[in-house]
């Protein structure tokens, strides 16, 4: 560090995750001494981070005191955690950890002068969009407990941010990249030929390389402009569930999927099942949240971000395939090249 550098230092939370992790790793490089809020400090990915030169700190984000500890002596927060579509949790617990927790941290902020915070919120605030691209203006439309909840985490955040707090609110697309497993399913069903496109597949869907999701935020922690900005992050372009799908196959060297089905029955298999398993607490293997990917449009401009803080998209969709379908594959969880290509 040169003279007169002041040193960074901030606290990740959701790090043991795979947006948060690759964002706490990539902080580590560029200098940050980075800590990580976890609930336990046994599990694999906590040790992983530590390996990494990672100081851990053990609590919950649905605890006050325990973020505002681990905040103390931070210049950034970066935060990340959240509860994803889990359909075994009460919307109690979501709005616990995706609303509550940000309070926490504007409180953890406020109390040991952290100088920026950056809220990762979601491109889901605004639901199944009309506007295509949709922008940081387009009106909110959450459509599940886990959009809803998310929201109303932004909505506190902004609501710092209108009285002067250093805040930048980040709305990712969908993230994928090594180390994700939300779409192994994806590609474990293109590949092994039981993919079935529910609907035309017409529907618009935008995907973000994790690298450039944390170039995103990382942007949103430093740059000037940022203070005081809502900023979607995503890939260049958007694109369709059949130009996806039809990409994948590719990468994988499979034949892609032709048959579509109605989406209606398909739905209502999800409610019911839904329904029977929730009052078990048991996460059901078809819910609605997940039938959604099929019918709901998601594309957004991220020409906001690129204009006032610099973000440029580097990762194009073909080669982020790519390289996630080599760490599945290195995983084991997909079959070799070889035998794919045969």
């Amino acid at each position: 560090m040169s003279d007169g550098q002041v040193a960074k230092r901030a606290l990740v939370t959701g790090a043991t995750g795979f947006t948060g992790g690759h964002l706490a790793r990539t902080l580590v490089e560029r200098g940050y001494s980075v800590r990580a809020l976890v609930r336990d400090l046994q599990v694999v990915k906590a040790r992983e981070l530590a390996a990494a030169d990672i100081e851990l700190v053990e609590g919950d984000v649905g605890d006050a005191g325990a973020v505002i500890a681990a905040a103390e002596g931070m210049t950034h927060i970066f935060h990340i955690a959240a509860v994803y579509r889990s359909a075994n949790h009460p919307d109690s617990y979501y709005f616990r950890i995706n609303r509550d927790s940000v309070a926490h941290v504007l409180a953890a902020a406020e109390t040991h002068g952290v100088q920026r915070v950056v809220h990762c919120s979601t491109c889901g605030v605004h639901g199944d969009v009309a506007e295509i691209p949709a922008n940081e203006e387009t009106a909110f439309n959450p459509g599940d407990v886990y959009q809803r909840s998310k929201l109303a985490g932004e909505e506190l955040a902004r609501d710092a941010m209108a009285l002067g707090a250093p805040i930048s609110v980040v709305r990712p697309t969908g993230i994928y990249g090594p180390g994700d497993d939300r779409f192994l399913k994806l590609f474990r069903t293109i590949q092994n030929g039981t993919f079935r496109m529910f609907g035309s597949g017409d529907i618009a869907y935008h995907m973000t390389y994790v690298d450039d999701m944390v170039q995103g935020l990382i942007l949103a922690g430093e740059h000037p402009a940022a203070i005081g900005e809502v900023f979607l992050i995503g890939d260049d372009h958007y694109t369709t569930l059949n130009t996806l799908v039809e990409k994948v196959a590719a990468t994988l060297s499979v034949n892609p999927p032709k048959r579509k089905l109605p989406v209606a029955p398909l739905m209502a298999a999800a409610t019911l099942c839904e329904f029977a398993c929730k009052p078990f607490g048991i996460d059901p293997p078809l819910h609605r949240r997940r039938v959604a990917f099929f019918t709901k449009a998601r594309a957004f401009s991220v020409d906001k971000a690129k204009r006032l803080i610099g973000f440029q998209p580097q990762v194009p969709l073909d080669v982020g395939l790519s390289r996630t379908a080599d760490w599945y594959r290195s995983m084991g969880y997909l079959r070799p090249a070889a035998r794919a290509a045969e």
